[in-house]
């Protein structure tokens, strides 16, 4: 992006940067910092990260309106959701260039770290939390499902793992269990036993025993196998994956990390998917 400098020449203009407040309605008001012309019309543009041999679709494009001197302010309304992935920010308007990234700015996600920030009732379940990526642009992950099993506490004991969470769209019922897929073809299926802690809150017991039953552990120098986590909210019910979506952090698998169990010669793990999607990893170890 390109500009000038004030002594008549061209040279580097300001990136434009975003800051976006997270409304307790599920809004999002995204407030932009760029010294445009006072003609210029700008949008905000939100595009969907296409997935890998993809191509781009079309984007979800706002007004920016005039909110003081170099200050553009649009909201994105709670509906219409987006689509479940990773939004990239841009403006698009700016003179000579087709659309300039959005450097993020302040993100006040207070209403997302108090469990607030969108009506949790509605159906599908609807999450959007803005974050910096890698590459230092803005970027919302969105979340979008019909049911939803929220994590709470994970507790790893001896040779098991205990996980409490809350069921969104969704009721425990008779039949309820934990059910733990094997990632690939032919997977295999563990299933625990559901326990009812209310209308929607439930809890379960995982023994690593059990995923490591009839050979289902990798060899050594094999890559682990993956059981993701779901829940099976009563007999003949469709599966909800569990995952932790409901508060302020974007990428989860960093920033939680829990112990490892060693049992023999495999080490059982419990962990968060780049999605915040919950799972277990097994993997052979080396002997020494």
């Amino acid at each position: 992006m390109s500009g000038s400098t004030g002594d008549g020449t061209n040279g580097p203009a300001e990136q434009p940067r975003g800051a976006v407040t997270v409304q307790e309605d599920g809004r999002l008001l995204v407030r932009v910092h760029a010294a445009l012309p006072a003609s210029a019309q700008p949008r905000l543009l939100l595009q969907l990260r296409p997935k890998k041999g993809q191509p781009e679709r079309t984007g979800r494009h706002l007004d920016l309106e005039p909110a003081g001197p170099d200050q553009w302010q649009a909201v994105l309304e709670a509906a219409p959701a987006l689509e479940e992935g990773r939004w990239d920010a841009y403006v698009v308007g700016v003179p000579g260039e087709d659309r300039v990234p959005l450097l993020p700015g302040l993100r006040d996600l207070r209403t997302l770290a108090t469990g607030r920030g969108g009506d949790r009732r509605a159906t599908p379940l609807a999450v959007r939390v803005p974050y910096a990526t890698k590459d230092g642009r803005l970027a919302v992950r969105a979340w979008r499902r019909t049911a939803h099993a929220e994590a709470g506490r994970i507790t790893v004991e001896g040779d098991s793992m205990t996980v409490t969470g809350r069921l969104f769209g969704a009721r425990p019922a008779e039949g309820a269990v934990a059910s733990l897929h094997r990632r690939g073809q032919g997977s295999a299926v563990r299933e625990f036993p559901l326990r009812a802690e209310g209308e929607q809150d439930f809890s379960f017991t995982v023994g690593y025993t059990d995923l490591l039953a009839e050979g289902e552990g990798p060899a050594v120098g094999e890559a682990p196998v993956i059981w993701n986590v779901h829940v099976r909210p009563a007999a003949g019910a469709r599966r909800v994956r569990v995952a932790r979506l409901l508060d302020d952090i974007a990428d989860r698998k960093a920033v939680f990390v829990y112990p490892a169990t060693l049992l023999g010669e495999m080490s059982v793990r419990p962990y968060y998917t780049l999605d915040n999607d919950f799972s277990v990893e097994v993997t052979a170890q080396s002997p020494r």
